[in-house]
């Protein structure tokens, strides 16, 4: 499977770590640079450096032969204009965006995304603990 990871932060290290072994042609970009040095030498998939919204940059990418797109920067707006440009302008057939804000994934998951919130997430696993 071909998959983009748009952000190289934590979860787009481990992710693209783990779709790498998997042996799943991963591609990360990233607008910094420097944050490609967290994927390690281990890492065999390929980095492109620029920023997810712009269609030259998923092009280069290669987001037109995309089996999945991944958005997870640090901001919830990049990440839904991202994934709504890979879901609609690229048909790519499994797009997924986290999504810090509550309102904001209920949001975008009512027009279509499939979204991911670690805020909710977390709040309903650390009160199942606490109930426990």
């Amino acid at each position: 499977m071909r998959i983009i990871i748009l952000g190289c932060g934590r979860v787009g290290v481990h992710l693209a770590h783990a779709m790498d072994q998997a042996g799943h042609d991963v591609t990360v970009v990233d607008r910094n640079r420097e944050s490609f040095n967290k994927l390690g030498s281990d890492y065999g998939g390929k980095m492109v450096l620029g920023t997810g919204i712009d269609e030259d940059v998923l092009r280069k990418a290669g987001i037109e032969q995309a089996d999945a797109f991944v958005a997870v920067t640090n901001g919830d707006n990049t990440n839904a204009m991202a994934a709504q440009i890979a879901q609609h302008v690229f048909q790519v057939p499994r797009v997924v965006a986290r999504m810090y804000d509550p309102v904001r994934e209920e949001t975008y998951r009512l027009l279509g995304l499939d979204t991911v919130c670690p805020t909710v997430m977390g709040a309903v696993k650390i009160r199942e603990m606490v109930d426990a």
